[in-house]
């Protein structure tokens, strides 16, 4: 296993989705709902910077791999689906939202997976579509574990509505994945 600094950051994104839950669930109760609510969020900002920043510094100092393309989408959405559960829980989210989202992330893992078994995963590459649902999510997330008004704004109101385009993004990327791949599938069924 290749161990550089992008994939230190990949790993600290691992390691933030136990803290982002315990900041949740802490036995302590020492956390009031602002506090809470506010390293919960500023937590999970750190984390999906530094989905970016390992990458761009991966491809910058030429030290991509293997083995970090592999675990970087897989931190993405441990933590994606972390945050949906608690949000789910904390009624700040829709059930039926974060399964559409979890259960898209699910598909499309083992659609590229099985793609790239056959020598055919370049079908099922990432496309633009599938990085705005990404921004969509990664934008509206933290609103929503922020949960109040700031600067008037009503972020929970705006994180809502960002998590429902990313959830109409996760399932038009989805068709556009599955469109991309049905020959390859249809020839190998």
């Amino acid at each position: 296993m290749p161990f550089n600094f992008p994939i230190l950051l990949t790993w600290a994104r691992v390691i933030a989705i136990p803290l982002l839950v315990a900041i949740y669930y802490s036995p302590f109760g020492a956390l009031d709902e602002t506090l809470r609510n506010s390293l919960a969020a500023g937590l999970f900002i750190l984390a999906a910077i530094t989905d970016w920043f390992d990458g761009f510094l991966a491809r910058r100092w030429n030290q991509t791999s293997a083995f970090g393309a592999f675990l970087d989408p897989i931190a993405d959405k441990l933590l994606v689906t972390a945050c949906l559960i608690v949000l789910v829980h904390e009624k700040q989210a829709h059930g039926l939202i974060a399964l559409i989202i979890i259960g898209r992330e699910l598909a499309i893992s083992g659609l590229r997976e099985w793609m790239s078994s056959i020598g055919a995963r370049a079908a099922v590459a990432v496309n633009n579509l599938g990085k705005y649902k990404t921004a969509a999510q990664m934008s509206a997330l933290p609103m929503l574990l922020l949960n109040r008004d700031v600067f008037g704004l009503d972020f929970h109101l705006v994180g809502t509505w960002l998590l429902y385009v990313a959830a109409v993004l996760t399932v038009v990327s989805m068709v556009v994945y599955l469109k991309a791949a049905w020959p390859t599938i249809k020839a190998n069924a």
